[in-house]
């Protein structure tokens, strides 16, 4: 018999009460649910001990996975991040004064501006994905391989059906 998890129990429970909500779309949305936070959880715990929010990390790898010059627009860094540019805003005056990035004039368009990692950022950036990387290794070390990109292809799968494709 296959073992059960916390929400078989909560289904197990909705089954009893009102079948119709014990659906296998609440069990995905549960199971993704409970799987976001114990990654939040571990990522968390990493930033912490660097003094960075989830948002100022997110701000640090868009802008290092963009390459060398390691720069984006901050409209364009605003939907990578999918936040408004308001926020945006307020998570770069914060990494500007941390030294972490810099934003430069655009000589072409004298209206707008770069942003761009500082080396320090650099650094920064390249550390912290590598201690998350380390992190969610260390939380997902005993799935097994096969059934964690069966995982990752079926997860896919769903969020093309809704939509989430990946930008021209």
């Amino acid at each position: 018999m296959r073992q059960r998890d916390r929400v078989d129990e909560m289904i197990d429970g909705w089954r009893a009460e009102l079948p119709e909500a014990a659906t296998v779309q609440l069990e995905i949305v549960k199971r993704v649910s409970r799987l976001k936070a114990r990654i939040e959880e571990v990522t968390q715990a990493v930033l912490g001990r660097h003094g960075l929010t989830y948002a100022e990390f997110d701000v640090l790898a868009t802008l290092r996975r963009a390459g060398r010059p390691y720069r984006l627009k901050p409209s364009r860094l605003a939907s990578h991040l999918m936040l408004t540019t308001g926020g945006t805003s307020n998570i770069l005056q914060r990494l500007v004064a941390a030294g972490l990035v810099e934003r430069e004039p655009d000589p072409a368009d004298g209206r707008s501006s770069w942003v761009r990692l500082t080396p320090l950022g650099v650094e920064k950036a390249e550390e912290l994905s590598l201690a998350t990387t380390e992190a969610h290794r260390e939380l997902l070390a005993d799935v097994p391989e096969p059934a964690a990109r069966a995982l990752a292809d079926q997860l896919r799968d769903v969020l093309l059906a809704l939509g989430d494709r990946a930008r021209p």
